[in-house]
This record gives structure tokens, sequence and C-alpha cells, in this order.
């Protein structure tokens, strides 16, 4: 991005701040009794290289604001793209309208004054990239060569990206709440296809940063992407047996996402969780202690106050094995008979402590079993956790790889998976909202021929 856009991104966070006020303002004009906004605007643009050609170089610009409004516990809503005061003005006028013919609802309304942010710290979460589009393609290009030569069986490509875009985000309400800052994302990745005997393999490689410094070179992520392809040819199927399973810390973040559905307020209020009523209770092994870091400097979940305003705080989610919490917003909060946990919108920045073990001592401590290299489809049942997944990847026997596996299933259920979690690994994947290693689980069955 030019100096210019960056200039106009930080002096635009005012006016942005301004329009949110003029809504807020109208809303109580119209009679409305509590009222929030969310402003947000963005810019970037990414370009894709295929088989060494430019493929796509596509800008983005967005902006937009929406309004909810409540005329007691009866509320309404609307949104628009179209920042001009008139079109915010009809946006007001007909979330009200909607208002008048909402139901009830006693836990409807915002956030409590005093749980809204006092201050908003700077968290490093804005670093504008001074790339034009002619740099990004030479990045690009260089990461899919880097895959591309990495070996002969390599012979074809489904793209290698760079993209940017920074922006702002405001939000404010009828409580005197506003607030604001702006953000960057910034990001690289390579998918490829190897060959062998007839039977073709694809993976990939990504990175992805506030800040553009950050990024490893280009050329790493496309030879990793490479690696990472090659590896796979040669797959053969398994007999159906149970055994150890190692998620590695890339497939790992998901196997912990599952448990943010689960202690979401709205999951627990309709009881469709598996930890329904878990508060306090052990749902994983000992080992195990997990903390929500929401003001990690340049983390990709960092917010200093949620979607409702409410200030976010550090705090150990899981210890030791004991849940120590749910994520929640004021709505279900309130439904629960609880005080909102500054998680309005999700989690921010889930940090999962490790066990002392490497990726390879792990896989020394599995012995014989299954690597996961991939997962495919959505096999999760988040009422009882029954949990089934297909999958590639590779088998061990004696703490050494042996050769690579497709066309498998893994099963189980996530709260005997997360109470049979033998080791976490410090090889922490950082390229999401949850940092974690890789994770031994003790036993699944592993489905095949």
């Amino acid at each position: 991005m030019t100096a210019r856009t960056a200039l106009s991104l930080q002096t635009g966070l005012g006016t942005l701040q301004g329009k949110v006020s003029d809504v807020l303002k109208l809303a109580k004009q119209l009679g409305a009794t509590q009222a929030e906004a969310h402003a947000n605007f963005g810019t970037g643009f990414s370009v894709n290289v295929r088989m060494r050609e430019v493929e796509t170089l596509r800008h983005q610009r967005d902006q937009g604001l929406s309004v909810t409004v409540w005329l007691g516990h009866r509320k309404g809503s609307a949104s628009t793209s179209d920042l001009r005061p008139e079109a915010l003005e009809e946006s007001v006028r007909k979330a009200c309208a909607l208002a008048k013919y909402g139901a009830e609802d006693p836990a409807s309304g915002l956030a409590d004054a005093n749980r809204l942010a006092k201050n908003v710290p700077d968290l490093s979460l804005y670093h504008p990239w001074a790339i034009d589009p002619a740099a990004a393609i030479e990045l690009a290009t260089a990461c899919e060569a880097a895959a591309l030569d990495h070996d002969p069986r390599v012979t074809n490509s489904e793209g290698a990206s760079v993209s940017t875009s920074e922006g702002l985000r405001v939000y404010g309400n009828s409580h005197g709440f506003l607030g604001g800052y702006p953000e960057s994302d910034h990001s690289i990745s390579c998918s490829v296809v190897a060959v062998q005997d007839g039977a073709m393999e694809t993976d990939y490689e990504y990175a992805v940063a506030r800040d553009a410094a950050d990024l490893p070179p280009p050329a790493e992520v496309g030879a990793e992407a490479g690696r990472r392809t090659v590896a796979r040819l040669g797959g053969t199927k398994l007999e159906t047996r149970t055994a150890p399973v190692l998620f590695p810390a890339r497939v790992a973040r998901g196997l912990i996402g599952h448990l943010l559905g689960a202690i979401s307020g709205g999951a627990l209020y309709r009881k469709s969780s598996f930890l329904v009523d878990a508060l306090g209770k052990p749902v994983f092994a000992s080992r195990v202690t997990i903390d929500e870091k929401p003001h990690l400097p340049k983390g990709l979940n960092s917010a200093p106050f949620d979607n409702e305003g409410v200030t976010t705080t550090e705090r150990r989610l899981v210890d030791s094995g004991v849940l120590g919490g749910y994520l929640l917003g004021s709505y279900y909060a309130r439904k629960l008979g609880m005080q909102t946990t500054g998680n309005a919108g999700g989690a921010h920045n889930l940090v999962v402590h490790d066990t002392g073990k490497s990726f390879g001592e792990l896989v020394q401590m599995m012995g014989n079993g299954l690597i996961i290299a991939d997962l495919m489809g959505s096999g999760i049942n988040p009422v009882t956790g029954d949990y089934s997944r297909g999958a590639s990847g590779f088998w061990v026997e004696n703490g050494k790889i042996q050769y690579p596996v497709t066309e498998i299933t893994i099963a189980g259920n996530l709260k005997d998976m997360y109470q049979h979690i033998l080791g976490i690994g410090t090889d922490v994947d950082r390229r999401g909202g949850v940092l974690t290693g890789s994770i031994l689980v003790e036993e699944m069955t592993v489905a095949g021929s």
C-alpha cells in the first residue's frame, strides 16, 4: 500500500467514528431506547499466478455500516454499504420501523455499561505493506517456481497467490462507547499437483501475518508446498484398526476449534453441545491447559474489545484439564443467568500450552500409529461429540514414518479424545486464532479396507 493509502486509513478512522455517532444520535431522535452501530472500511488486492503466468489480479474496496436499535426489548436491524448521510438515515429509519414489530425479549439489549472498554490499547494490528501489484506478482511467481522446481514429479499447479489488505473497524453504542482501530492482513500461499505411476496428489502451504515483515520468503512457502505434495505420493489403504493418532499443528488447530463451538453461549443455551454443564469439570486430560489471550501483539484474533464493546481480558479457559469458562456475549449470558465474558463475536487467540515434546518426540512416543496429513468432510455431531472424518496421512512404526496412507476414516468421540491427549508439541502453528502444537491422541478407530 502507498503512504497515501495508509494516511487515508488513519485519518479515515475519525470519519468513520463520526458516521457511527451520527447514526446513534438519529436513532435516539427517532425514539430508540438503545442503539448500536458497526462500521467498516477495507481495501487491498490479491494476485494469483498459475504455471508461471499471471492468472488473476483483483482489487477490492469494501465499506459498510450496520445499525441495531431497541424499542424497549424489541429489536430491529438494518445495514448499508452506502455511507452517504441520506443512506445512513434510511437505514436507521428502517431499523426503527422493524423494531416496532419485533418480539419482546427481556434478554435482548446492549451490554451492561460497566463492562465496556474504557480505552483501546494499541495491539500492533496495523502494518501496511508498501507493495504494488507488479512486486506481488514477482513474489507469487517465485513462490510457485520453488514448488514446481522442487521435484520433477510436481507437474501442475493450482496456483500461488499473494494478497494484502488493510482496513478499519468502528463500533459505538448509546451507552456512550465509541471505539475503533485499523488492522492489516497479508498472506502468501501455494498449491501444486504431483504425479507418480498415474496417481495424483495435491497439497499446499501458506503464510499469513499482520505484518508483511513476519512472512517467510516466498520460495520457502513454495518449497514446502512441493515437499508436502511429493511426500503424499504412493499412498496406500490401511486395514481397519485402532491406533494412536497424531494431529500435526496445522490440523490440531481444528481439533481444539471444536471446543469453541461446544462452549459458546448459543449452543449451551439450546443444549446442542456435548459440553453442557461442563463448567468446573475435567473435560481434557490433566496435562492440557488453554489460555485466551486477546491482547497478543500482532495476533490474528487479537482485539481490544468484542463486538459489543466489552473489554477483552486474558483468562485461563482450561486449567489442567478443567473447563474454567464459557464463551459468552451479553444475550446468551443473560439467557443462562451469567455474565458476558467479552466473547461476542468469538474467542480471541486461544493458546494451548505444550507438554515439552517436539514433533519428532511425539512421533517416537506414539510408536505405531497414524500421522494425519489432511482431513475431509465435517462428520462432527455437536450434541454427542461423535467424530468421524475422512483422512490421509502417514503410517508410523517403531517411531518412524513408513509410508503414506489414503482413503481412510478416523473416528472417535471428542469427549474421549480430549480426555486421552497424551502430549502437545512445541511446534506451535501461529497462523490462526488457535495457537497450538501437534496433539497426540491415545487411540482412535482408523477405518480402511
